[in-house]
């Protein structure tokens, strides 16, 4: 009896560690390699002008000083500033994953 316990115990051993090895030890490596990758990027996009760098937020932000003290008011009721910032941050980053080859 204590045989087929074992055999059992190897099984469920060996089905968990094909499914760990097979999804999960992949998937970890496959996605920790696009996460260097887009890492490594960006600066090399931001340098050659194709994305928008430091400069070009100023500008926006410098845009956005002509608003009106009555009008900053409730934007800042609503956290505007917190809500853009999130906004923008959220087009870029899909923008890039739609240009990554293997996943966009």
């Amino acid at each position: 009896m204590p045989a087929a316990l074992f055999g059992i115990l190897f099984s469920a051993l060996q089905s968990f560690l094909g499914f760990l090895l097979r999804s999960v030890v992949v998937k970890f490596v496959l996605f920790y390699a696009l996460y260097f990758v887009v890492r490594e990027f960006i600066p090399v996009l931001t340098s050659y002008g194709l994305l928008p760098g430091a400069g070009k937020a100023a500008s926006l932000s410098n845009s956005l000083v002509t608003i009106p003290s009555s009008v900053w008011y409730f934007l800042d009721l609503m956290s505007f500033s917190s809500g853009v910032s999130a906004v923008l941050s959220a087009y870029v980053t899909r923008f890039i994953i739609r240009r990554i080859p293997l996943i966009g």
